[in-house]
Formats: structure tokens, C-alpha cells, sequence
């Protein structure tokens, strides 16, 4: 539970620190002294949206801090613990600090244990351990996901399960049934898809273009195209190493002269006869590079003008496939390689249909199955939950109300089942049930929520409650009546209220008031206003319920008034205890 909650520069309150413990905890003050800050800092500490105008006028930023005691066991700290959190023991429980600041900028930071955590966990933790009510949610009770909500809290345990596996089989149901109409629906385009490349296929097959084959073609055209300049260089190379010219003789007789010299004076001296072997070996190169080119020219002479015709008509069949696939032959052979692959799976596309066709029928049949499980068990806990609730609203001063909490079946299966939830409320004998929207007021709407919360935490407990005036627009009988079941439920669980109403007040364990100051300055507009929480003892909660009463909380007959209210409250309390030990 919450043992402490202190605030920092939030709305009117500058610095304020909040005792909290077991029971019932109730926060009063006049008019715009700043008790919804209460309910403020914990939203933020819950992980909820945070606005930046909440900060203090003049402060750089807000916080709010909470320190939450649990049994070392609770699964809210093996959430913390893998999130880094510090946890110190307390006693036989153990502690855990929360914080939320808040820039004058909106920017958000939160730690939890005293180390940084995201927003998003902070909320998560939050909702397991503290369960925030105001007007807000009397207005979302009207609505249908909010009921259905209600309804399966109640249901407990075994229907969370059922609810979950439903919801997978539905998953998968709803995206199976995406693929399979998204197959049949593209069926012409894929059918067009594939015409398109069997035919390209066809024409890259029929020509069978090779790798590299339209470099190794721009190469020999290149050749083939100034064959007279290559003849003309190639003769003249040829004629310069295999002359037969006696006066200009050829590279290959002149390295033969030169060898026979050398071998002649070789006997004289051992590095002649070096060289006239080195000589020898440069005539074999001459002689084998004059072949070389002489075998040139005579493919010259044979390829001609016709072999370079016939090219040119291959180059252009081939530029034909890299205008339509791709910038070369390698780049086509490629994309045809993957086109094949392509062309498969377009082909495997009614085998696929079969088998998503089975696999959704298989899928729906266990979501029927599933919702009809939900509905089940709805219905059963409709009965249950109408009883209790309209239980709850008789001691809530509404004798002849009841609640009715109707399942109706659905023509599609939806996210939640195949249920839609209803809400009606009879608040006379002999009145038409009608739906929460339509025909409850305010306080009627606080008295229907506060009986459903205290119906909830038998199946669903949560470790604290927080109403922010859910009392509003009750009054007499039915804000004693609350007051009481606020008690009651305040046996089991921490409940913190915030009230103008002394009939709930005074059934408090702990009653903080949260006072306003304002200087002179303010009063004209110019200064600040702030706000002290101050814990109040017995005297001082006499005068603040007398406060409350009549707007006098000096007045001995509204602080008689208050005694009395303070007795009758004792005296439930007392009863409620008794009954408590008796057990």
C-alpha cells in the first residue's frame, strides 16, 4: 500500500507531504485549495499522461514522489527488480520508491527504486497496485467497453485465461483470413504477373545469351571494325622482326648476326659466350612473336566484313533483353534467374489458397468455440454481478434499484468475444431498466460505480482505491450510506477518498486537509497563491467537519453536529472491527 506521497510545485501546493496508511484516508479543503493535486501526483506517479500547465507557476518543474510498502513476494517488485530497482526491506514488508518530475516544458522523467525507468513501466506497475476513480470514470461506466471491462474483472481468473487464448486464436484467425483474401483478391494481377514472365522468360531462353557476352561482342566489333588500321600495324610489326631485306634485315637476323659474333669470341672469354646465349634466347622470342602476328593477319583475312556483320546482329538482339531487364547480360541473366523463382511462387499461389482456406476455417471454428466459452461464462457472472451490485445499492440508499447486466450475442465475432455488454440501471421500484447512459445522474452514476468497486475487490483486489468526489451530486442519507461502504471497504484494502462531503469524512481513520493561503498580492491579482496539507487530530477534525457542515467551524452547534457524525461513524467502525476479529 501507499505509506507516503510528497509533492513538489504542483498546481497551488509548493511543498506537501501526505501520511498515508491502512483504511480510510480522506482529503478535504475549500473550493480550488488544491485537493485534486492529490489525484494529480498519483496519475503521474501511475505512469498517465502528464500536462505541463500542472506545474507551479514560476517553478522550473513538479514532482511527485510515493512510497509504497509490499510483501517482499508481490510480483510488482520482480517487475522493479529486473528493471534495476532498488527495493529496501521495512519491517516485514519491503519498499519501493516511486517518482514522476514534470518540466515546466513537459518533458517526463520517472525512476523507479531509485533508478530511470520509462514512463510506459511506471504505468504498468501502477495498475496493479492502485486504482484511481473520479468523475471522469463515472462518465466512462456509460460506456460499453468500460462495462464489458467491469464484467470481465469479475468473471475472475479462469475467464482472464479463456479471454487470452481467445484473443490469439482471433489474432491469428483475423490475419490468415488477411492473407487469403488479399490472395483471391490480387488473383488477376498475379495471373498477369505471370503471363508477363513466362513470355519475358521465353525470349531471354531463345536467344541464350551467355555471361559477359555482350562485352566480349562490343570488344570484337570494335576490331572487326578498323581491321584495315590493325592489318596495316600488324604487317609492319611482322616485316620489322622477319625482314628478308638485305640492306634492312629483320630483327630476328639481326639477333642471329649478333649471336654468331658473340659465340665466335665466346672461346676467348666465358661472358660473351653469356651473352651469345642470351642473345639466342631473345632470337626465339623474335621468332615465336613473329608468328604470333603473322597468325594475327591471317585471322584477319579470314573473319572480314561478314563476321562483323553477323555480330552486329547479335549485339542487337542482345541490346533488345538490356533495354527491357536490366543495364547488362550478367544484370539479365540475373533478373531471369530470380523471375524464375518468381514465376514458382505465382504458381504455388491455388495450392496456397487451399491450404489458408483450411487453415481459417480450422482458426474460426476454434474462435466459435472459444466465444461460446466467453459467453458462458458472462452470462454466469452477469447474473452474479447483477445481484451483488444491486446488493450493494440498497446499502447505498437506493433500496429499490437494481442493476441488470446483459449479455447479447453479436452477429461477428469481434476482439473480446462474440458479446455485447450492457449496463441498465432501475433506480424506483417499477422503473424501466435503462442503459447507465441514459438514465442515471451524477450521484446515481457514484453510488453504481462505488457498489461495482466494492462487488470487484473480493474477485479483483487491488491494493489501493482512490475516489476523487465520487460523491458529487449526493447528499443526506445516500452520503452517509457511502460513507459506510467506503468504511467497509476500507477493511480490506487502502482507500484514499477525496470529498466535500463530511457524511464520508467522518468515517475517516486519517483526515488531511489541504488549506489555502493566498497574500495580499495574490488578492490582487499580482502575487501567489499556495496550498499547505496538514494532518488533522481529533479537535481539528471536529472543526473541519463543522467547517464542511455549515461554513462555520467555530459554531458549537455545526461542531456538535460534527461530534455526532464522528460517533456514528465510530460506532460502524467499532462493529466493523468486532465483526472482523470475530472471524
Amino acid at each position: 500500500m501507499l505509506q507516503e506521497i510528497s509533492i513538489s510545485n504542483l498546481g497551488v501546493i509548493t511543498q506537501a507531504t501526505l501520511p498515508l496508511g491502512p483504511g480510510l484516508t480522506v482529503v478535504t479543503g475549500e473550493t480550488g485549495a488544491g485537493k485534486t493535486m492529490v489525484i494529480t501526483a498519483l496519475s503521474l506517479l501511475l505512469g498517465r499522461r502528464a500536462d505541463a500547465g500542472a506545474v507551479r507557476n514560476g517553478a522550473k518543474h513538479a514532482l511527485a514522489e510515493a512510497v509504497v510498502h509490499l510483501d517482499p513476494d508481490h510480483h510488482v517488485l520482480e517487475a522493479a527488480s529486473q528493471s534495476g530497482a532498488f527495493i529496501e526491506p521495512a519491517g516485514a514488508h519491503s519498499e519501493l520508491l516511486l517518482t514522476r518530475s514534470l518540466s515546466a516544458q513537459g518533458r517526463s522523467k520517472a525512476t523507479i527504486g531509485g533508478r530511470s525507468a520509462p514512463v510506459g513501466l511506471l504505468g504498468e506497475l501502477g495498475a496493479d497496485l492502485v486504482a484511481v476513480h473520479g468523475q471522469s470514470d463515472q462518465i466512462r461506466l456509460k460506456e460499453p467497453a468500460a462495462q464489458r471491462d467491469a464484467l470481465d474483472r469479475f468473471a475472475g481468473e479462469g475467464f482472464s485465461r479463456t479471454l487470452s487464448r481467445y484473443q490469439r486464436a482471433y489474432r491469428q484467425w483475423r490475419e490468415v483470413t488477411r492473407q487469403l483474401s488479399s490472395l483471391k483478391q490480387d488473383s488477376r494481377d498475379r495471373m498477369r504477373e505471370a503471363e508477363n514472365l513466362r513470355l519475358a522468360l521465353a525470349e531471354i531462353d531463345a536467344l541464350d545469351p551467355q555471361p559477359g557476352e555482350d562485352e566480349q561482342l562490343r570488344e570484337a566489333a570494335t576490331k572487326l571494325g578498323n581491321v584495315e588500321s590493325l592489318r596495316t600495324a600488324a604487317a609492319q610489326a611482322r616485316g620489322i622482326l622477319d625482314s628478308e631485306d638485305f640492306e634492312t634485315p629483320g630483327v630476328t637476323t639481326m639477333v642471329e648476326t649478333a649471336r654468331g659474333v658473340l659465340a665466335q669470341a665466346g672461346a676467348d672469354d666465358q661472358a660473351l659466350q653469356t651473352f651469345a646465349d642470351r642473345m639466342a634466347e631473345l632470337g626465339i622470342l623474335a621468332s615465336e612473336l613473329s608468328s604470333d602476328v603473322a597468325a594475327y593477319l591471317a585471322d584477319l583475312d579470314e573473319e572480314g566484313p561478314e563476321r562483323l556483320a553477323q555480330i552486329e546482329v547479335r549485339r542487337a538482339e542482345l541490346n533488345k533483353l538490356i533495354r527491357k531487364y536490366a543495364p547488362t547480360i550478367d544484370e539479365v541473366l540475373a533478373w531471369a534467374e530470380s523471375s524464375r523463382i518468381r514465376l514458382e511462387e505465382l504458381g504455388g499461389d491455388d495450392t496456397r489458397i487451399v491450404e489458408l482456406a483450411e487453415q481459417s476455417a480450422k482458426l474460426h471454428d476454434q474462435v466459435v468455440s472459444l466465444a461460446a466459452d466467453l459467453t458462458k461464462s458472462r452470462n454466469k457472472a452477469a447474473k452474479m454481478l447483477s445481484k451483488r451490485v444491486s446488493e450493494e445499492l440498497t446499502a447505498l440508499a437506493m433500496p429499490d434499484a437494481r442493476l441488470i447486466v446483459e449479455v447479447q450475442e453479436l452477429d461477428e465475432p469481434g476482439a473480446y468475444g462474440q458479446d455485447g455488454i450492457s449496463m441498465l440501471l432501475a433506480p424506483h421500484a417499477g422503473a424501466a431498466p435503462r442503459p447507465l447512459g441514459k438514465g442515471a445522474s451524477g450521484g446515481e452514476l457514484s453510488r453504481v460505480m462505488l457498489a461495482i468497486e466494492v462487488v470487484l475487490a473480493a474477485v479483483d483486489p487491488v491494493p489501493t482505491f482512490v475516489f476523487d468526489e465520487v460523491d458529487q451530486g449526493v447528499g443526506g442519507k445516500a452520503a452517509v450510506a457511502i460513507g459506510e461502504r467506503l468504511a467497509m471497504l476500507a477493511r480490506h484494502v487502502q482507500v484514499i477518498v477525496v470529498t466535500h462531503l463530511p457524511q464520508v469524512a467522518a468515517y475517516a481513520d486519517r483526515h488531511i486537509r489541504v488549506i489555502k493561503n493566498s497574500d495580499a498580492a495574490a488578492q490582487a491579482g499580482k502575487g501567489f497563491t499556495a496550498s499547505d496539507v496538514v494532518a488533522l487530530d481529533d479537535g481539528d477534525r471536529v472543526r473541519e467537519l463543522a467547517r464542511m457542515l455549515a461554513g462555520q467551524e467555530e459554531s458549537d452547534t455545526a461542531q456538535a453536529h460534527a461530534e455526532e457524525l464522528l460517533a456514528d461513524a465510530q460506532r460502524l467502525v467499532d462493529s466493523l472491527t468486532k465483526a472482523a476479529e470475530g472471524k
